[in-house]
């Protein structure tokens, strides 16, 4: 880790990024924020309970999105237009599940 993390702070001072890493480094971001949600809304659905699920944060889940959705659009950043359209999605379905259940 040592190794990484001093071949970054190198390339980060000679500003030699490879732009297609930090695309595939979007990406794999955009990715884990996807995922960290599924298990939420799968074990939600199956179990069709959701009291212990904090309306306010699945709020606040849903207006950041919408947030960082702007944000992307404003940068042009195709990573985080992706991972938030997903979450959105995600967290539209927790709330429409904190709704109904």
């Amino acid at each position: 880790i040592k190794n990484i993390q001093n071949t970054l702070i190198i390339y980060m001072s000679n500003k030699e990024i490879n732009p297609k890493l930090v695309e595939a480094i979007g990406y794999l971001g955009s990715l884990l924020s996807c995922i960290t949600f599924v298990p939420q809304v799968y074990l939600s659905w199956k179990s069709q309970s959701v009291g212990d699920l904090s309306l306010l944060m699945v709020l606040i889940v849903n207006f950041s999105c919408v947030v960082w959705l702007v944000y992307a659009y404003l940068i042009n950043s195709r990573p985080v237009l992706i991972a938030n359209t997903i979450v959105l999605i995600l967290s539209l379905m927790l709330l429409y599940f904190k709704l109904t259940f």
